[in-house]
């Protein structure tokens, strides 16, 4: 009979010794949400220079949706459901940041009382809105707004983007 992992303590030790030196990834994780209209939920946070999707950065051990689910209830005090994975996409080291997996999710269609239920909950947002596609363009980040594309298309397909994202001359900047 053979023991099981957790019974060989030797094993347990180097086994965690192969985990602490393995590389470890941020995830960040965003959730796209529409009104009854089509337009899409779009935060503006007061640490950025561009507005964003509703989410945000996944804690030590914390699944995607999880931390997708928990960003959009901490900063709008509204519980949106997941209906699935619409985008990964891998984003390279840039300036002082490491690599990172940005995960979007189909947050589905908010009705007109979810809307009305909707706050700012948290000091990192100054407020909230809907948008068209087209007016969401000028309020994202280029990098946000080709996510945002490629998600809504992936939804239209019933598909999942995947795509690998190079912050051009400023991964050389580490």
């Amino acid at each position: 009979m053979s023991k099981q992992e957790g019974d060989d303590p030797e094993r347990f030790r180097w086994l965690a010794e192969g985990n602490a030196r393995q590389a470890r990834k941020r995830v960040a994780a965003k959730v796209v949400i529409c009104d009854e209209d089509g337009r899409f939920l779009l935060v503006n946070p007061t640490y950025k220079q561009y507005w964003d999707l509703p989410g945000g950065m996944a804690e030590a051990n914390e699944s995607p949706i999880a931390a997708a689910l928990r960003e959009v209830e901490e900063e709008l005090g509204f519980t949106t459901q997941i209906s699935g994975l619409l985008l990964v996409d891998w984003v390279d080291a840039h300036g002082p940041w490491d690599d990172l997996l940005v995960f979007i999710f189909d947050g589905g269609t908010a009705g007109e009382e979810d809307v009305h239920r909707m706050s700012v909950t948290d000091e990192e947002l100054s407020e909230f809105a809907f948008f068209s596609l087209a007016a969401a363009e000028a309020r994202l980040r280029p990098d946000m707004w080709l996510k945002l594309s490629r998600a809504v298309g992936a939804k239209k397909l019933s598909g999942v983007s995947y795509e690998e994202f190079r912050q051009i001359g400023l991964s050389d900047q580490r």
